[in-house]
């Protein structure tokens, strides 16, 4: 058995943001446990992305989470969870004026191959993104276009 704080582990924060890998805490080796605070107009995670394999619970304690999904967006309330099955498109928003707090959960653990997206200011749409990173920074590049596409401090 492992038992942990919030408090206790690494906030990892980022522009206001903090993430804080819960897994790492409890050496969860079945399910992917992280908890996300983000300040209004931020991320959940860096692309419009899907998973081949894992499945994702998102667990809304405080504010809303808008999802961009394929159907459209999607807004997850206090107190409401959405669940995305390997092969869904999503990405999450906090596009409230409130902080966000969520806990997302993902199985397996591995997430296996995920496909990525992100808007690409020289081709004009979503494209595929290629991640490079470093021990400082990760850099999204358009795959069509080879253009930056974000980059962020770690």
């Amino acid at each position: 058995m492992e038992k942990t704080r919030l408090v206790d582990t690494n906030p990892g924060t980022d522009a206001g943001a903090v993430f804080r890998p819960l897994s790492t805490a409890l050496g969860t080796t079945g399910v992917a446990i992280n908890y996300y605070e983000r300040p209004p107009g931020s991320s959940i995670g860096y692309c419009y992305h899907r998973h081949h394999e894992q499945e994702e619970v998102f667990v809304v304690l405080s504010g809303t989470a808008t999802f961009d999904t394929e159907d459209g967006d999607v807004a997850v309330e206090s107190g409401e969870l959405i669940r995305f099955a390997p092969g869904e498109w999503q990405q999450g928003w906090n596009r409230g004026d409130t902080r966000l707090e969520v806990l997302a959960l993902g199985a397996p653990h591995e997430q296996g191959p995920t496909d990525l997206r992100r808007d690409c200011p020289a081709c004009g749409e979503l494209t595929p993104a290629v991640p490079d990173s470093t021990d400082e920074e990760l850099v999204f590049d358009c795959d069509v276009c080879g253009v930056e596409t974000g980059r962020y401090t770690l």
